[in-house]
């Protein structure tokens, strides 16, 4: 519930209240008046100090049950002027204490339960006891006011104590509410750091293994153009040839990027065709083996941009004079891509740091497969995904 949904529901519930106690103040003046005995002096004197109550709850009291929580000391202040006002004429005129109605609910809505437990049992005793003392009823009449007065207090002391845990039950509800809308706040703004930090990651593995690549490739292209300008024209055409492939792929994939679709090497093609592509825009062989087929977007997507980040890396360490092998197996329930290069290899438990393997084997896990990099020194180097594929069965 808002906070201006909780304002203006205390607000509703006041108002109840303030015209219940109008109610039973009014229920008591007309009982006060229409009294049979005492006279009608003693009952203008009990009818003037009952009139002061009212503009002493509307100034005082209302201020102090509104209170969150009331302050004691205005409190016992309000309660004993108010008690001031109502014994003298609980003490003359019998039916006045129809107005302990609504001063008890006050005593508990103000004091601490042990004050309120007095000032209710004042509330219940002292008239009974005045007005015995007072005017000498017989024995019936005392005997018959004093078991309604007891009678009174303990069904008044039972329902403020209910009253009063009820008050705390809500109190700690309400705090209950208001921690788990705390709560629920932190989590959802957590979630959203989550996300963004999730769509960060994702955006560079992408642009890591896309246009990063491909940036890369033009620059290996570059310098072969370079060393083969002087002596070896139709080479660097080619390779000319090559880097506007390269540069129209890398606007594709950064197009591909932005609108959230598949890469732009699988847009309309098979795995093997974009395999075979990105295979020759590296100088590699590509084979093929097992049934080919069509396999879901997220196995295809992964071996993709694994041989992607395999054949870069066998350019960039190995040299673009090296041969470089992509095998791509398809077989019941795997799909394994694997990229050879016959380079000089390295020691891969001393590699650390770079973004390229991690993502890799951040791929492949999250499609439940493997990645391995088998390399020496001198030996070359093989990179091999694993990817667990679901047969689809044929009707």
């Amino acid at each position: 519930m808002s906070d201006a949904a909780s304002a203006y529901h205390w607000e509703r519930s006041f108002r109840l209240w303030d015209t219940y106690f109008a109610l039973v103040w009014t229920a008591t003046m007309a009982y006060v008046l229409a009294a049979e005995s005492p006279g009608v002096p003693v009952r203008a004197v009990a009818v003037a100090l009952l009139v002061p109550l009212v503009p002493l709850y509307v100034l005082a009291g209302r201020r102090l049950i509104q209170g969150d929580p009331p302050d004691q000391r205005q409190a016992i202040a309000y309660l004993a002027a108010a008690l001031g006002l109502f014994l003298p004429p609980a003490v003359l005129v019998g039916e006045t204490r129809v107005l302990t109605f609504a001063l008890i609910p006050q005593c508990f809505m103000t004091l601490r339960l042990r004050s309120a437990l007095v000032a209710v049992a004042v509330i219940n005793l002292v008239p009974v006891a005045g007005w015995a003392l007072l005017w000498r009823p017989d024995a019936r009449d005392v005997v018959f006011n004093a078991l309604f007065c007891l009678v009174t207090l303990v069904f008044s002391v039972a329902l403020g104590i209910w009253t009063i845990r009820i008050i705390e039950q809500s109190q700690e509800r309400a705090e209950l509410i208001a921690e788990l809308d705390a709560s629920r706040h932190e989590i959802g703004r957590l979630s959203e750091a989550h996300g963004a930090l999730a769509e960060r990651e994702r955006l560079a593995r992408e642009i890591h293994d896309t246009l990063a690549q491909g940036f890369t490739s033009l620059v290996m292209l570059i310098q072969a153009v370079e060393a083969e300008l002087d002596h070896d024209l139709p080479e660097a055409r080619r390779h000319l040839r090559l880097m506007d492939e390269t540069a129209r792929q890398n606007l594709a994939e950064a197009r591909a990027l932005v609108a959230g679709g598949a890469p732009a090497d699988l847009d309309g093609a098979s795995l093997p065709d974009a395999l075979g592509r990105l295979a020759a825009r590296h100088d590699a062989a590509l084979e093929v083996t097992g049934p080919v087929r069509t396999l879901p977007a997220g196995p295809e997507v992964v071996a993709l941009r694994a041989c992607q980040e395999a054949l870069a890396n066998a350019r960039k360490h190995a040299g673009s004079s090296v041969p470089v092998r992509v095998s791509l197996a398809y077989a019941d329930n795997s799909l394994t891509v694997s990229v050879r290069d016959d380079g000089s290899g390295f020691d891969p438990s001393a590699a650390c740091g770079g973004y390229g393997l991690a993502g890799l084997r951040a791929r492949a896990v999250e499609v439940g497969g493997t990645a391995e990099v088998h390399s020496a020194p001198g030996d070359g180097t093989v990179v091999t995904v694993r990817l667990p594929v679901v047969r689809r069965e044929t009707p």
